[in-house]
């Protein structure tokens, strides 16, 4: 067990490395967090908590070797970048070649990169991440990723693609509402990644696929409207909906249509993680909670 070597975490206001740098400084390690503004809520917060706070640009090349000097492990979440047309794998990449070359030229020893869940016809997740991933195991000795499904905590977005929150009592999304879908907590997230930086020679080259729980959307919304005390229903958009929203989301509506699935073994993660969170355990944690907040944003 290692838990005094600095780890850089990327992300570091976002949910995934919010709550691994927390999980982190909780169990006494030194962290420092890469953001963009130092002033920034989040980033400060995180201050507070222990962390030291650095400023570091993807886009800005010369400001990322300090960032990571003295560091002997980086949590790295995917640099997404967008453009007119939508995602820019290029400009993704090119992030993602820029933090992996200034972490090998630094000496980072460990990194543990976390993606998006692989299904069939997806591997690892995306091109993009694909491309970074493959760059990352060239250039750092020892490699772990995390490959997680979808977040529980996306029940607490605004909708503003117009999916994936909770509006006026309902849910929104691609799935048909009788088929499980695998659900991950984003601390659960930080708990792999956790163990991952205390037991380096355990999951060097290990890919992992994450999940804690694979309730359908009926079951789901139910679920939320018993903790909550809300009225939630679940809608599946249609096609043609997809389509407006974003050809993306319409191709990803299709794929899971011809059976394209999340594949985590979640009774063999919780052997490694017996703690590993169900959607109650989440809700009765702190997703009723910030969900009821949520909820009364939106009425």
């Amino acid at each position: 067990m290692t838990t005094d070597r600095l780890v850089v975490v990327t992300g570091a206001t976002g949910r995934q490395g919010g709550a691994t740098a927390r999980r982190l400084l909780a169990s006494g390690r030194p962290v420092r967090a890469l953001v963009r503004d130092t002033t920034a809520p989040a980033a400060v917060s995180l201050e507070n908590a222990g962390a030291e706070l650095v400023r570091g640009d993807f886009d800005n090349r010369s400001s990322l070797p300090a960032a990571l000097e003295g560091a002997t492990a980086l949590f790295a979440v995917p640099p997404v970048a967008f453009g007119p047309a939508g995602l820019d794998v290029e400009r993704e990449f090119t992030r993602g070649r820029t933090l992996v070359d200034a972490a090998a030229a630094v000496g980072v020893e460990h990194v543990v990169f976390t993606g998006v869940a692989t299904a069939p016809g997806l591997a690892a997740g995306s091109e993009g991440k694909k491309r970074i991933e493959d760059h990352l195991r060239e250039r750092i000795r020892s490699v772990t990723v995390l490959r997680p499904v979808r977040f529980m905590s996306n029940y607490l977005g605004s909708m503003a693609i117009g999916i994936d929150g909770i509006v006026h009592g309902v849910h929104r999304h691609v799935f048909p509402p009788d088929e499980p879908v695998q659900l991950i907590a984003v601390e659960d997230i930080a708990e792999f990644a956790a163990l991952a930086f205390d037991q380096p020679e355990r999951f060097a080259g290990r890919s992992l696929e994450l999940a804690g729980d694979a309730p359908t959307p009926a079951e789901a919304v139910a679920a939320i409207s018993e903790a909550t005390g809300a009225a939630i229903r679940y809608e599946r958009i249609s096609h043609a909906e997809a389509v407006a929203i974003n050809p993306e989301i319409a191709h990803a509506r299709e794929r899971w249509a011809a059976g394209s699935r999340w594949h985590a073994d979640i009774e063999a993660l919780r052997v490694i993680h017996p703690g590993l969170r169900t959607l109650a355990d989440w809700l009765a944690e702190s997703g009723a909670d910030l969900l009821r907040k949520r909820l009364l944003e939106t009425t």
